[in-house]
């Protein structure tokens, strides 16, 4: 009998480890998943940071080629073409 009851205290020490193991291994997972969604939207808002930039820096190139003097038809295309886009994008961020 006390075979028996060594060998159930044994595997009962053993469940309870195994079942704290998965307890840690799932707050550590859930902490993971918390880190990846943070870092996602972290990357998201520089993402946008950076297209943000980009258009800005086109806008100051053709303000330089403006002062510049050359062209100015053409940069006015260009603009009105810029003012086109930007506009279709608000549109398709406004009907999201």
């Amino acid at each position: 009998m006390f075979d028996f009851e060594t060998s159930v205290t044994g595997i009962e020490f053993k469940v309870r480890q195994l079942a704290d193991e998965v307890m840690r291994l799932r707050r550590l997972n859930e902490e993971g998943e918390q880190r990846r969604h943070e870092l996602e939207e972290a990357l998201k808002y520089k993402e946008t940071e950076i297209n943000k930039l980009k258009e800005e820096n086109k806008f100051i190139k053709l303000g330089n080629r403006l002062t510049e003097g050359n062209d100015s038809a053409e940069l006015k295309l260009k603009i009105n073409q810029m003012i086109r886009t930007i506009d279709k994008s608000l549109e398709i961020m406004r009907s999201e």
